[in-house]
């Protein structure tokens, strides 16, 4: 019992700190949007130092990843091939996710819900650093929100390949995927919330998590648009 407690909280410490590490590369970019317009100079270092950032996150993530896999994979996860019914299923995944982006721009034109202030953060940096955070926000943050909030969350504290065990990691990941995008219980946490469960019953469901990546990518690119 005391060395899975141990293992345990050792495994969310090591999320915590992917997640910080994932969080200032971030910082880096947001503080080189702020200064794009003042000191040119001084915003290309951050936009530098954002880069070095996320290439060795991209990296360490990536290999923690594989090593995580090598060592307890239970569900079988790893590299499942394109076909053409997944291609479907997968376009399927995404119109359901558009379809919820859909729902929620419109209860917002109608001034029925507020508009989500991390959306508002983000149209902010790509108003100040268009390409930059454009760039980070469709291809980086997906691959760091999905391997943190599905790879070793879901590898980590529900493993079992049980339905109990299914039902609570989607809920789980997905609820903690969408407070952390708010900071807050308001009806904006579910928005964040539907599109985590949604993803991590993709990530079950696949069992690869590129598809993952994917549909994070395309739903952040929709969202740029």
């Amino acid at each position: 019992m005391g060395s899975y407690l141990n293992r345990q909280i050792l495994r969310i410490v090591w999320i915590v700190l992917l997640f910080i590490g994932y969080q200032a590369a971030t910082a880096f970019l947001s503080t080189a949007s702020s200064l794009a317009g003042t000191n040119p100079d001084l915003a290309a270092k951050y936009i530098g130092l954002t880069l070095i950032a996320s290439a060795l996150l991209l990296w360490l993530f990536h290999w923690l990843y594989q090593k995580q896999l090598a060592k307890n994979n239970p569900r079988h996860f790893g590299h499942t091939p394109l076909t053409s019914k997944r291609l479907w299923q997968f376009i399927l995944l995404f119109a359901i996710m558009f379809g919820i982006q859909l729902v929620w721009s419109q209860l917002i034109v109608h001034h029925i819900l507020p508009s989500p202030s991390n959306q508002k953060l983000v149209d902010q940096g790509v108003m100040q650093l268009p390409l930059w955070n454009t760039i980070y926000d469709c291809i980086a943050a997906p691959y760091f929100e999905e391997t943190i909030f599905r790879g070793f969350f879901l590898n980590f504290f529900f493993s079992k390949n049980t339905l109990v065990s299914n039902v609570l990691g989607v809920f789980v990941s997905g609820l903690i995927f969408g407070y952390l995008h708010t900071l807050s219980f308001n009806w904006t946490l579910l928005l964040y919330a539907s599109l985590g469960w949604l993803l991590s019953f993709s990530y079950l469901y696949f069992k690869d998590i590129r598809y993952n990546i994917a549909l994070h990518m395309l739903n952040n690119i929709l969202g740029s648009i």
